[in-house]
């Protein structure tokens, strides 16, 4: 990806605070649109073996936790996974704050550590309470961060703009 593809991404992700305008401060918007464009890249990597992760997850439900995470590393092809059936896309638009963090605590210990640290959660009630966070939601659902279309380094040109 050329570094106008990179622009573009990176206009896209950040017209996220145009919808934060009012409701939060400015210094508030990185806390928000950061999380969500993990959340977007995490999604778009373990697409591939979404399918192997989620019958893998059906199949080793009643294993103990760190066996079952070592088997659903292995089966994600990743350094972590989600386990959810659930995608940004799909999240309902009258639950979608339960949806969302259901979503976010299906993803592997490290990867959940990285929203906890944002305080992902206290953000995802603050734009509920705004009814903002559907919005949010499908924004960062429409973006392809594919690797293939956006390497990892251009994720960290994108969120630098």
């Amino acid at each position: 990806m050329n570094t106008e593809s990179h622009s573009e991404a990176a206009a896209w992700i950040w017209s996220v605070a145009d919808l934060l305008r009012g409701d939060f401060r400015q210094s508030q918007y990185g806390r928000i649109i950061l999380p969500f464009t993990l959340v977007r890249r995490l999604e778009c990597v373990l697409e591939p073996t979404r399918d192997t992760v989620l019958a893998a997850a059906r199949e080793h439900a009643q294993k103990p936790d760190a066996v079952r995470e070592k088997l659903l590393l292995r089966a994600a092809e990743q350094p972590f996974f989600n386990a959810s059936p659930l995608s940004l896309a799909s999240l309902s638009d009258t639950q979608t704050a339960g949806d969302l963090m259901s979503y976010i605590e299906s993803f592997s210990k490290d990867a959940r550590e990285i929203f906890d640290h944002f305080h992902f959660e206290d953000y995802v009630e603050q734009l509920a309470s705004n009814n903002l966070l559907y919005q949010v939601v499908q924004r960062f659902a429409a973006i392809d961060l594919r690797p293939a279309r956006l390497s990892n380094f251009g994720m960290g040109w994108c969120s630098r703009s």
